[in-house]
């Protein structure tokens, strides 16, 4: 692993020399929830898959179109592929993964709005370029390498095509970590957009566009079986280093502003992915809600039900976007701890809303297309039963 310090790169064999250093102090945002930035947000009604693209034209239209964000440049576009099919296989009837076509279709229009390039962008097991691996999730990676654009495949389990990490610090400082190491793939890139579905999280309580960050972090750094010094053939996902806080970061990775803080998933993975948020901005949201889940984010967890919400949200705020998916579930945004949907952990759309990413308070976000009104299903109160692995 080579360590981004400044202009200058520290070799792996320096970083390590290095050792970990040593704990920032503990820096909490102090915005006000009426200064954090707001941003139009766009629902479309969009019940069926056929129609996508179209429909996300029509969204990306109504937020002021897309073109002079993407013309000429390389954007990376972030899918929600969670899940290994090795254990749980493509399920039709339970649409909890980014859906095939809206890859195609979203390069499609990022090719027609005149991107360079486009990089697509996700972290799976094995850890390995192999484009085959994409095809698993029901992506025709023919058919979008010959879009109109060129097309690049990037698994950032680990440091893929590259040869080194680059660390991107936290702006204010963190809640969790004060700076986190990531593929170079998010950095060597103009644009980040983000690609996720509208449903619920067991943790997080929901999950969209900020959730979707969560994978940045390659399990090669905080896996499981990262080990003191980095694995680049990881096989275990970020439960012991990110999620539990039970196992410590590899030397020369910027170890937790507080240990003594709660090892409780709870507190750990809003904070974690807000200050993902915050390293890699997304330049474009996208909410695929076409299709999708609620009682949680995989199979996995028991009770899961197929939805059929019929909408696509669209913005160019995070915070602003997931907040208003949010009310189209029926839910409140400024929700605690305890309240519907979030039973296990900490209100992350607060929590960004404090950091300044973008403001939760619908009463500032202009919403055009469908009113939330027009759009809102109810997703019931969230992920409330009980893991397979608890039963």
């Amino acid at each position: 692993m080579k360590r981004c310090t400044g202009r200058r790169d520290m070799t792996r064999r320096e970083l390590i020399a290095a050792g970990t250093a040593a704990a920032a102090s503990l820096a909490l945002p102090t915005i006000s929830k009426a200064s954090a930035p707001a941003s139009t947000v766009a629902i479309v009604r969009c019940r069926s898959y056929s129609d996508y693209s179209a429909k996300l034209s029509e969204g990306f239209n109504q937020i002021g179109g897309i073109e002079g964000l993407v013309r000429g440049k390389t954007v990376a576009l972030k899918l929600n592929l969670t899940g290994n099919p090795k254990h749980f296989p493509l399920t039709p009837d339970l649409p909890y993964r980014t859906n095939g076509d809206t890859v195609a279709n979203t390069v499609h229009l990022l090719a027609r709005a005149g991107a360079r390039r486009v990089r697509i962008i996700e972290s799976f097991f094995p850890a390995t370029q192999d484009l085959s691996l994409w095809a698993r999730y029901g992506i025709d990676v023919n058919a979008v390498n010959n879009l109109g654009t060129k097309v690049e495949w990037e698994n950032v389990q680990n440091l893929g095509r590259y040869k080194q990490y680059v660390r991107l610090k936290v702006p204010w400082g963190g809640y969790m970590y004060p700076a986190y190491y990531l593929n170079q793939a998010f950095t060597e890139c103009d644009v980040y957009a983000s690609l996720s579905k509208l449903k619920n999280h067991w943790i997080a309580g929901v999950t969209m566009s900020m959730k979707n960050n969560f994978g940045d972090t390659p399990c090669s750094l905080y896996g499981s079986d990262c080990g003191a010094s980095g694995n680049e053939h990881p096989t275990k996902e970020r439960g012991d280093v990110l999620h539990e806080g039970t196992t410590k970061a590899p030397s020369g990775v910027d170890p937790e502003l507080n240990p003594d803080s709660p090892r409780d998933p709870g507190y750990r993975v809003p904070r974690i992915l807000v200050d993902q948020a915050g390293i890699r901005p997304i330049d474009l949201a996208i909410v695929d809600g076409v299709e999708t889940v609620r009682g949680g984010e995989g199979p996995w967890l028991p009770g899961l039900e197929r939805m059929t919400p019929g909408v696509i949200i669209v913005g160019r705020n995070p915070v602003c976007v997931d907040a208003v998916g949010m009310a189209v579930m029926g839910y409140d945004t400024r929700a605690d701890r305890g309240s519907f949907p979030f039973i296990r952990g900490d209100n992350s759309l607060k929590l960004a809303e404090a950091a300044g990413i973008g403001t939760a308070d619908l009463n500032r976000i202009e919403v055009v297309g469908l009113s939330v009104k027009e759009a809102r299903i109810n997703f019931g109160p969230g992920a409330v039963g009980k893991k397979l692995s608890e039963l």
